[in-house]
This record gives structure tokens, sequence and C-alpha cells, in this order.
């Protein structure tokens, strides 16, 4: 029923073409109804934008875990500038920043030090170079169809990852208790201020 009013709102609102405001705890809702978005903590409004831009480019650490199924997963990580590149070293494994990644976090002054990593789930990858590469065990292994929702021990804390079907030769490889290595994704990284959580590239 919640999704058939989605769409029955939506074609209101089309067929009216008026402005609606629409007030909502459900991300789904607020994404899918949403020309742009404003989030709400606390009566605060933390971040005003379009669905695109507050998943891709959220400007906090609430706004980030907020949006996004299922929720991004977040790491105390170091940032490191080296040879004036910044790379991101998590668990020992280090992973070098994308050019446009670098580009932000010049332009706005980032500091080497420590801060909170965040990855979505569709963004972690089980290949890469041995050195950046994240070490965990299986703890649960969800068949979805299209992909497996793999939930892993990793870096003290609980880790999902979406693996497309299409990439793997077989399931029964991730049982629990086994072991996995796994990267992330340099360029869809979102790097917070372990302090202000605010996002160093926004």
């Amino acid at each position: 029923l919640r999704n058939q009013m989605r769409a029955e709102l939506i074609k209101l609102r089309q067929r009216i073409n008026t402005t609606f405001i629409y007030v909502t705890h459900d991300q789904t809702e607020a994404m899918t109804l949403g020309d742009r978005i404003v989030i709400m903590k606390d009566g605060v409004i933390q971040q005003i934008g379009t669905p695109q831009e507050v998943f891709n480019h959220p400007a906090n650490l609430f706004v980030a875990g907020f949006i996004g199924m299922p929720q991004m997963n977040f790491y105390d990580a170091e940032l490191v500038l080296e040879d004036g590149q910044y790379a991101v070293v998590l668990d020992g494994a280090k992973v070098t920043l994308p050019e446009e990644k670098q580009a932000k976090l010049k332009a706005n002054g980032a500091v080497a030090g420590p801060i909170t990593l965040g990855v979505r789930p569709e963004h972690l990858i089980l290949s890469g170079d041995e050195g950046s590469m994240i070490h965990g065990t299986v703890d649960v292994s969800e068949m979805m169809g299209s992909a497996v929702h793999l939930h892993v021990s990793a870096c003290g804390s609980d880790t999902i990852m979406i693996v497309p079907s299409t990439e793997l030769e077989s399931t029964s490889a991730f049982t629990i208790g086994s072991p996995i290595a796994f990267t992330f994704n340099g360029a869809m990284a979102h790097l917070f201020d372990r302090n202000t959580q605010k996002n160093l590239e926004v």
C-alpha cells in the first residue's frame, strides 16, 4: 500500500503542477518523492539538496548514515599525506584517493590524521592488490537473487557488503566463519572529520 500511495502522490503532483511539502521519517519516500530533500535532526537542518546530491555528497556523518539502504559502513581510519598525495589507511590497508578527491581535499585544507571513513555496501569490492586488502570473517551470507549481502566482522565492527551474483563463482564459499578479503573503491569513499563529523570534501 505504501508503494502504491507513493506512485499516486507522484501522479497527483504532476497533474496539479504545484509544490508539495511532504514530511516523513522514511528515507525511501523522501528519495522517490522529493525533487529536493531537507534532512533534519533534532529540529536543525543538516543538508538541503536533490536526492542524488545528499546520497553522493552527504554533508556530515548523520546524513551519510541516514540516507542509503543498507546503511553506510563506518570505520575509524587514518588520512595520510605522502609526497603530496592523500591516501586512507584502514586496518593496515592503504588506498590512494583519485585525483578529483585529491583536489577537493587540498582545496579544503584537509590535514593528515584520524578520520571516520564511510563506504556504502555496494562500493566494497572483493578484488585488489594485497596492500589495499582488508581481512575479515563472514558472519552471515544472504542470497538476495541478483546480489549476495554479506555481513562481515572486520576492523572491529560489522561490515555489510553487496556483491552482485554475476561476480561470484559460487556463494557456497561464503559460509559462516570463512575468511574474506576485500577493499573499497577510493572514488566512492566518504571522509569525515572525527570531531566535527563534517564531510572533508564539502
